[in-house]
């Protein structure tokens, strides 16, 4: 591990004096409380699963991941049902596929009021709620009964710090988690505790990785064959890395505040992230490094025989009701009728992979995410994978994928390695990666993730596995309509007409092409200005 690495895993002195007074004489005091377990679940911003150290990544350091992957369970084949933020987090505080939560299945939304999730349960049962970071975002969550909704419970905001580079947020995670534990050591409650972490969301530092990280380009092992494979990418790739490394390091720190309390046996550690890397095909898609997530749980109280890794498919409409049922919820109480099923018994019996209530089959979609399309439109898709084969179904192929170039691609985060590959394709040097993210795509994909996992050969017209696809298209079709997807109702382009969280997002795309935006690129400042293309609409 880098030297800055071991700094980030020491706490700052404010932060365990906050908490230095929950000593072991109030642990006896605690045995009257109640016995349900806590939650503290960890949730970084457009992480991937292949890059923790645990999950086979030899570039990436993650000790702390690592440690709740060995002394708990790993779930090797988790998937979120969306890969893009707001409505991934949306699927996990509710238990149910983005195409079921009316506007909150869009990005840059305004969630439902009437829509209930799991901490609102949580708080009905006598848990308390409450996060730090980035909570549900972004969108507006709405009012209810004259105030601001709290869909992840109280904000703990008071801390900040000196970040270690312009890209990192200074919001100090571990003191304002350490906040909470000092309120809470007041209490006879359980709690969750919702631990958002910014990053590794861009904007990042360029080269932070090999000047702040001390890391090497030569060492990553794979580069997806969707991009270059040059300096610029594995720098890209290393600064990435690096910020995966700092959030890492702050749930050591949470860790170390656990044990100094005493509450670390009866805490349900949880850590993944909301969706794939951001960088061009993975994020907003639908494709392997798009929807694949890391997801490691430890309870020292709970899971029996740790260390075992599961490889049955679990799906992020999981979360909710296996945080439920850990926490005794009845089932009266649920917020919704879940898609998803609890995970309980892999934690407390001897499961491994395949044996009990093995899932083979799950199931992915999106609507739309950034804007920037004409009529404020999405890029709907469907798709389902069965034992590793993949099929994507694309409602709108005349539609471009990562959003429009008079717009600036804008499902695509602006980084050097977008940059790169469209400076290629307008010069005329290479448009072989601009075709894979940026192009129309066929109506039908379908890939063999057991060979493929970064889904470059499309298998969709192969005879040989046309019966293979006429049964992923049918499954898919079935759940769909057991799921109410409005994509088969009377009104299938509903999500087109949801509003968006602020109105000068509405008509984007037009108020380009008329000339009302002369600077777009003001507004939309997680892109870069060069991503906006001055060539006509059928043109990079």
């Amino acid at each position: 591990m880098n030297q800055l690495s071991m700094k980030w895993l020491v706490p700052a002195m404010m932060t365990f004096g906050q908490v230095a007074h929950v000593t072991a004489s109030n642990m006896q005091e605690e045995q009257k409380h109640d016995k349900r377990p806590n939650i503290l679940f960890f949730l970084a911003d457009d992480a991937t699963y292949y890059h923790f150290h645990a999950n086979g990544c030899p570039w990436v350091e993650t000790p702390n991941f690592d440690r709740v992957a060995k002394d708990g369970i790993v779930f090797d084949q988790c998937y979120t049902p969306n890969a893009k933020s707001a409505p991934s987090r949306a699927a996990i505080l509710t238990g149910r596929y983005s195409w079921q939560l009316r506007q909150a299945g869009n990005h840059v939304t305004n969630f439902p009021t009437d829509i209930k999730v799991f901490t609102d349960v949580l708080r009905e049962q006598g848990y308390d709620v409450a996060y730090t970071g980035k909570g549900w975002a972004p969108g507006n969550p709405g009012v209810i009964d004259g105030k601001p909704r709290e869909l992840t419970g109280h904000y703990y905001h008071k801390h900040t710090l000196k970040a270690p580079t312009t890209g990192i947020s200074n919001v100090d995670y571990a003191a304002n988690f350490g906040d909470f534990l000092v309120d809470q050591s007041k209490k006879d409650t359980p709690w969750f505790f919702w631990f958002g972490s910014h990053e590794p969301h861009r904007k990042y530092q360029y080269h932070s990785g090999v000047e702040e990280g001390k890391m090497n380009p030569a060492d990553i092992d794979h580069v997806p064959a969707y991009w270059p494979d040059n300096e610029i990418v594995r720098n890209d790739m290393l600064d990435y890395g690096y910020e995966i490394e700092y959030f890492d390091a702050q749930i050591g720190k949470a860790l170390k505040m656990l044990e100094k309390t005493g509450k670390l046996h009866n805490t349900i550690i949880v850590i993944t992230s909301d969706n794939g890397m951001p960088f061009p095909r993975s994020k907003a898609n639908n494709y392997n490094y798009s929807n694949h997530m890391p997801l490691a749980v430890m309870w020292a109280d709970g899971i029996k025989h740790p260390g075992r890794r599961i490889q049955d498919y679990v799906s992020f409409v999981d979360l909710a009701p296996t945080f439920l049922d850990m926490a005794e919820v009845p089932h009266s109480s649920e917020a919704l009728p879940f898609s998803g099923q609890s995970l309980r018994h892999y934690l407390q019996d001897n499961v491994k992979s395949t044996e009990k209530n093995a899932r083979r089959i799950i199931y992915f979609g999106r609507e739309r995410d950034d804007y920037g399309r004409p009529k404020n439109q999405g890029y709907p898709i469907r798709a389902i994978m069965r034992d590793g084969m993949l099929y994507i179904h694309n409602l709108k192929p005349s539609l471009y994928p990562a959003g429009n170039p008079l717009s600036g691609y804008l499902d695509i985060d602006g980084s050097p390695t977008k940059t790169l590959i469209l400076q290629m394709a307008r010069g005329g040097s290479n448009m072989f990666y601009w075709n894979l993210s940026c192009a129309l795509r066929p109506e039908e994909e379908m890939y063999d993730l057991t060979r493929d996992i970064d889904c470059m050969n499309n298998l969709a017209n192969v005879p040989s596995l046309a019966k293979t696809k006429a049964e992923l298209k049918a499954l898919l079709l079935k759940k769909c309509e057991e799921t109410n997807d409005p994509r088969l109702g009377d009104d299938p382009d509903i999500f087109s007409r949801y509003k968006f969280n602020n109105k000068e997002n509405w008509n984007f795309y037009e108020r380009i092409k008329n000339g009302e935006l002369k600077e777009p690129w003001k507004q939309t400042k997680w892109v870069n200005p060069t991503d906006y293309s001055t060539y006509p609409d059928n043109d990079l």
